[in-house]
This record gives C-alpha cells, structure tokens and sequence, in this order.
C-alpha cells in the first residue's frame, strides 16, 4: 500500500515538474516576441497602410463638376469621394493615359522639339505672258487706207526694221507736196530779201516738223527734198523684233488716226505671274530669286528674279499675284503657257520647332501631344509660326527638347477622348476642379454599357426615351430614372410606355447618354 501511494507521488512531482519546464520555457519564448514586437511597434511602419488623402467629390456621370463637400446630383446620385493615389489621380488632369501595349499597337513615335532654321521654298503656278515693256502698236497717225500687206499672219516673226504694211492717204500726199514746194521757195529765194527768206525757211520748216510727227522716215523725207516727187504710199517698218501679236490690218481697209494696226512683242525676254498663296505673301520679296519649270520642257528649268508683288489679292482664289523676269532663250517660253514656280526664302535664325505631323489642327486652336512618360501624354495648346515643307515654327506652347508625338497623334486622339483631357486649358481654379472629371468621362466615352429597366416616357420629336432601370455596374450607377438618346429612330419604333427592356448605350459626349440597342424583355 505504502509502495504505490510513493509511485503514484513520484509520478505526480514528475509531472508537475515536467509541466512547470514546459511552462517556465514557453513563457521565457513569449517574451522574447513581445520584445521583438514592442520595438517593432516603436519604430514607424514604411510599408503600413496610410489613410488616403480626399481631394474632392466627382459628378457620377462623369461631368465636369466637382465638390470639396459630398453633394448629389439633379437625379438624386451621390458624388463620388476621389483620393490622392487613387484611380482618379494617377495622372495629372490633363494628362491622357494609355496603356503601353496599347501604344505600341498604335504606333506612336515620338520626336524631340528641335531649334533649327526653317527654310522654306514657296511654290505657285504661274502663266507666261509677254514682257510690257517690249510690246509696240503699229498706229498711224493719220487717216489713210491699207494698200499692201508686207506681214499679213498673226504669230508671224519680223525683224526690225521690216516692211509690214504700205499706206495711202490724202493728208499725206498733201503734207509731201506742201513740203516739197517749200524747199523749192527756200532755194528760189536764197537771193532775195531777208524777210520773205525768213518766211518760206519757217514754211518748210512746218511742213518738215509735220511729216516727222507722221513718223515719215528720215530717208524718205531727204529723198523727197532731193527729188521734189511726192510718193503716193508710205511704208511702215517695224520699230523693233517680235512676234506679230495682233494683226487687224486687212488690205483696202480704211484705217484712222491713232488705230492699232498690229501689235509686235519681243520675246526675247518674257514674264511669269505667279498666284501666291495668300499666307505665304509675306515671305516673297522683290530680288528673290526664281526657278521655273514648264510642263513642255520637262528637262529643262529657267532662272529669273521677283521684280514686282502686286498690291491686290484675288478674293476668289486668295492668291496675289507676282511678277519674275526671265530670259527666254530660242523663245522657249511661249506667251500662255503654265508654269511651275519655285521661290526659296530665307529663314529668320534658328526657332523652336516640330513636325508638321504633330500639329492637331481643330480649325479653332492647335494641338500637339507631349509625352510625359510611358502611355501618358499631355495635350498642349500652340501658337504657330511659319512653316517649312516640313517642320513649323512654335511661338508659344512647346520648349526645347521636349518629345511631341509625330505619328498616331489622331489615334491617340480617338483611343481616349482628348478632349477631355484639353479641358485642363480653362483657366486656373476652374480648370483643375474640372479636369478630373472630365478625365473619367474620357475613361467611359466610347464604352458600351448593358442595363435592364422599364420605359416610363418617349419622345419621338427629340429622338429621346426616359427609362427606370436597374443598377449599372460598369458606371457605378445605382437603379435611378434617366433620359436617354436614341441612336436611330429605328430603335424607338418597338418601345412603348412599361416596356421591359434591356438596352446597351454610350457616352457620345460628356454627359450626352445614347441608347444603342434594345430588346425587350417581356417580363
């Protein structure tokens, strides 16, 4: 009895023991952790989770209207909270974002704005026509009538001094006679007294002065003071050498005083007037110089030289006309033809510029995409200079160094809406209470989006549809009645008043909600 009440003690101090090791070592283990915890709760966390920071309250249906202070909207939505690091604020406002695999699969390529000198060429189409200064009219000044034709074909090609026509008039043979009859006096009264000398010398000297202001030849009055014969017709030569541009004079025509009988130009030199375009006017300079190509000679260029920028514009075309001399060698150059017309024109010194290709031109304002880093670009607004055939001048809105987007600009336009990104232009506070907004209305515009509800109201005149539906979750709508726009009328033909109906629909524009599809559901 006595042994198993000493075994069972032994074993109990046995176990007690054994328990109080177990306890007295888990205690000393626990412990440690608690220090080991204590200083790691004493030092500050990096990788804890910090409360985010609210920046505003954004429209829910991604208008451009934000609040410091919760609101709703007219349709009774609660504005949605936007926190700093938050899915709203990883770009700045007027920023657009694209995916990089996305923009590789656009083609974006990008190339630094450059300072260099913008030479340009100008380039108009001209005509030819016949230098002003070289083109003579044939007009007699007197009456006669046409007795022979010595050139008789327009177009035809004289040499000074050629015979072109042969003339008669009374007035003329008179002026002969009376100037013959007075050279005859002159000589008969060498002798006599000084007075009627006097009087038959200024006779003949009248009669002398009138054919001259006829334009008789001077061998032909000598031969007329030597012989005393008076010729029946005059011949006409031409003053210089051409090309018979105009011929009216018709044998046994009557002709009066100061009519044009034939026009004759030179053309060993001729004019190109070229059409400028208006916007382009203000780098043509007189002394520029000048190529010129004519489709006749494809091989061939002629040089000449700016001499005149006429002072008027052609509304209808808007161009304003310029004058370039140049040599016409073996009469090439025929009066009528077209021409092609190079003008080279200096730059100004170096400027900032960009590609042609990385101008997005509204008609309005103009825009280039800067990329601020991978998939994010930032829209900026530009003031142009001039151009180059492929470069322009920025005044105002790009520096130097900076990568502008020359290829898939438009795309990116397309793939995220810029303009709502270009809202970040309005000015100062409102600009950045907006730009959030409207960047997530970017973020929705173009996406399709499913809902089920009932039609409560149509309006055929207006295209538009008020409809009760359920939640949307890709909007992050709750159930509510909206008005919606109807894509086509089509979609409105099948729809009544408590129709079910689930439908598909998207943003067209910030805020403009248009249904796309619809099927009626029937329960």
């Amino acid at each position: 009895m006595k042994k198993s009440s000493g075994v069972a003690i032994g074993v109990l101090v046995a176990a007690l023991a054994a328990g109080g090791g177990y306890w007295l070592g888990t205690r000393g283990v626990t412990t440690q952790a608690d220090r080991v915890v204590a200083g790691a709760s004493s030092t500050p966390s990096t990788g804890g989770k910090q409360e985010k920071k609210l920046l505003y309250y954004r429209n829910p249906m991604g208008l451009p209207d934000t609040s410091p202070t919760p609101k709703k909207d007219p349709m009774g939505m609660d504005y949605i909270a936007v926190y700093a690091g938050g899915a709203d604020d990883d770009a700045p406002t007027n920023q657009v974002k694209i995916s990089t695999e996305k923009v590789q699969k656009l083609g974006v390529r990008t190339e630094a704005a450059q300072l260099r000198s913008l030479d340009k060429t100008v380039r108009a189409s001209g005509r030819i026509e016949p230098d002003e200064r070289r083109v003579v009219a044939i007009s007699p000044k007197f009456e006669g009538y046409v007795e022979r034709l010595h050139v008789n074909v327009t177009g035809q090609a004289v040499g000074k001094g050629q015979p072109l026509l042969e003339v008669y008039s009374p007035e003329l043979v008179s002026a002969q006679r009376e100037y013959a009859i007075a050279v005859q006096g002159v000589s008969s009264l060498k002798d006599a007294g000084g007075q009627a000398q006097a009087g038959m010398a200024q006779l003949a000297d009248a009669s002398l002065q009138r054919l001259r202001n006829w334009d008789i030849s001077e061998a032909q009055i000598k031969a007329l003071a030597q012989s005393g014969a008076t010729t029946r017709t005059l011949t006409f030569h031409s003053p210089v050498s051409g090309i018979v541009m105009e011929k009216k004079a018709l044998q046994g025509m009557r002709f009066m005083p100061g009519e044009a009988l034939y026009q004759i130009a030179d053309l060993s030199a001729v004019w190109v007037i070229a059409d400028v375009f208006e916007q382009d006017i203000g780098l043509v300079k007189n002394g520029t110089k000048a190529t010129v190509s004519i489709n006749a000679y494809p091989d061939k260029t002629f040089s000449g030289r700016v001499t005149y920028v006429y002072p008027t514009l052609t509304a209808e075309t808007r161009t304003v006309p310029v004058r370039v001399e140049l040599a016409n060698p073996g009469r090439l150059l025929k009066p009528g033809m077209f021409a092609q017309v190079e003008l080279p024109v200096a730059s100004k010194g170096k400027v900032v510029t960009v590609p042609v290709s990385a101008v997005i031109d509204s008609g309005t304002r103009q825009i280039v995409l800067i990329e601020k880093a991978a998939g994010r670009f930032e829209p900026r607004q530009v003031k142009l200079g001039a151009r180059s055939d492929t470069y322009v001048e920025v005044l105002d809105g790009v520096d130097d160094g900076e990568p502008v987007v020359v290829a898939a600009n438009f795309l990116i336009d397309a793939e995220s809406n810029l303009k709502a990104a270009l809202g970040g232009f309005t000015s100062a506070p409102e600009a950045q209470a907006s730009s959030p907004a409207a960047t997530n209305a970017a973020v929705n515009k173009g996406a399709g989006h499913q809902a089920v509800g009932t039609v409560e109201e149509i309006d055929s005149k207006s295209g538009t549809v008020s409809v009760a539906h359920g939640p949307v979750a890709s909007l992050k709508w709750p159930a509510m009645t909206m008005e919606f726009k109807a894509a086509n009328a089509s979609l409105l033909k099948d729809l009544q008043p408590g129709t079910k109906v689930a439908f598909e629909f998207v943003e067209r524009a910030p805020g403009e909600w248009v249904i796309t599809s619809t099927k009626p559901t029937g329960n």
